[in-house]
C-alpha cells in the first residue's frame, strides 16, 4: 500500500466527478451553460466535476436534467453516498458522545464471524481493560474538545462490547507491535492491568494473539496504520481525523495480503508471553 487509505474515499469521489463532467460534455453544454440550466453559480460546477465538493442527492438531479439523463440520476446518487460513507470525519462520529460511537457497533460486531486486526499504536479494542480504554477515550475527548467527557461511561461500553469474544461463533486473529506494549497511554496501575490481561487473553479459545517483535530482522512489511478487517468484507483504517472505510474487494484482498505478511512475523503462545512480561517488567 503505497498511498494513503484516504486515497480511496477521495477515488471513488472522483469518478462520481467523471462521469458528471461527461454528462455536461455528451450533452454539448459549457461549464457556464450547466450552471444556468441548474440554476448555481459556475464555479460549483467547477469544484464538483474538480471531485472538490461533494454533490447532494438534488445537486445530482439538477444536473442530470440538464443534460437530459435524468435516467442516470439515482445510480449516480447511490455511488456518491457509497463514497462519502467510506470516510467519516471521527468528529462527525462523536457528536452523540464517545459511548454512543461505542454502542453503536454493538450488533454490527455480533454479527461478524472473523476478525482480523492489526495495530501499530494501541492494543486492539477488543482486548482493552476499562482502565486503559478511560485514558484513551479521554485523550480523544480532550482533543475533539467534546463539551461532555462521558470517557468513563465509553470505556465501561467497549468493555462490555468486547464480551463478543466470549459468544461462540466468533474468531479473532489480533496483531499489535511490541512497541504497542511500551506505549504509556495510561498510568502504571493502568498499564500493568492491561498488559497483565494480555498475557490470559491468547488463552481465549476464539482469539489468536501476535506480537511482532521490535527485533525482527528482514521484515516482509513495515508496521503500517492500524487497522480491522471484519470478514472478507469490510476494512476499517484509523486516521488522526477520519475513519476509511473499504469495501472494493481488490482493495481487501490487498489488506488481507498485507495482513498475511504481518502474521507471518509474529510470534505467539510463550514467545510472546515473554515479551508482554518484559514490558511489564519495564514499568518498574
Amino acid at each position: 500500500m503505497t498511498t494513503s487509505p484516504s486515497s480511496s474515499a477521495q477515488a471513488a469521489r472522483e469518478v462520481v466527478a467523471r462521469r458528471l463532467r461527461d454528462l455536461r460534455k455528451e450533452a454539448g453544454l459549457t461549464v457556464t451553460e450547466l450552471a444556468e440550466r441548474c440554476h448555481w453559480h459556475h464555479a460549483k460546477t467547477s469544484r464538483i466535476e474538480n471531485a472538490r465538493t461533494a454533490p447532494s442527492a438534488r445537486d445530482i438531479r439538477l444536473w442530470c436534467e440538464a443534460c437530459r439523463a435524468g435516467g442516470q440520476a439515482e445510480g449516480l446518487i447511490v455511488q456518491s453516498l457509497n463514497a462519502e460513507s467510506m470516510y467519516t470525519e471521527w468528529r462527525h462520529q462523536v457528536r452523540n458522545g464517545l459511548k454512543q460511537m461505542q454502542d453503536n457497533l454493538v450488533h454490527f460486531f455480533r454479527q461478524t464471524r472473523l476478525f482480523r486486526v492489526y495495530s501499530s499504536t494501541l492494543v486492539p479494542g477488543l482486548l482493552q481493560t476499562e482502565g486503559y480504554a478511560a485514558a484513551i477515550l479521554r485523550t480523544v475527548a480532550r482533543l475533539r474538545e467534546l463539551p461532555n467527557d462521558d470517557s468513563a461511561e465509553a470505556a465501561r461500553a467497549r468493555v462490555e462490547r468486547s464480551q463478543v469474544i466470549h459468544e461462540p461463533g466468533h474468531r479473532f486473529v489480533m496483531l499489535m507491535e511490541e512497541t504497542v506494549l511500551y506505549h504509556q497511554v495510561a498510568d502504571t496501575e493502568a498499564m500493568a492491568a492491561q498488559l497483565g490481561y494480555l498475557l490470559t487473553a491468547g488463552a481465549i479459545p476464539s482469539v489468536s494473539l501476535g506480537v511482532i517483535p521490535m527485533a525482527t530482522r528482514c521484515r516482509s512489511q513495515w508496521p503500517r496504520e492500524t487497522f480491522h478487517m471484519y470478514d472478507d468484507a469490510l476494512v476499517s483504517v484509523e486516521l488522526a481525523s477520519a475513519q476509511v472505510r473499504i469495501t472494493q474487494p481488490d482493495e481487501i484482498a490487498l489488506y488481507l495480503k498485507t495482513f498475511e505478511q504481518l502474521r507471518s512475523m509474529a510470534v505467539y503462545g510463550a514467545d510472546a508471553r515473554a515479551l508482554i512480561v518484559k514490558a511489564i517488567d519495564a514499568l518498574g
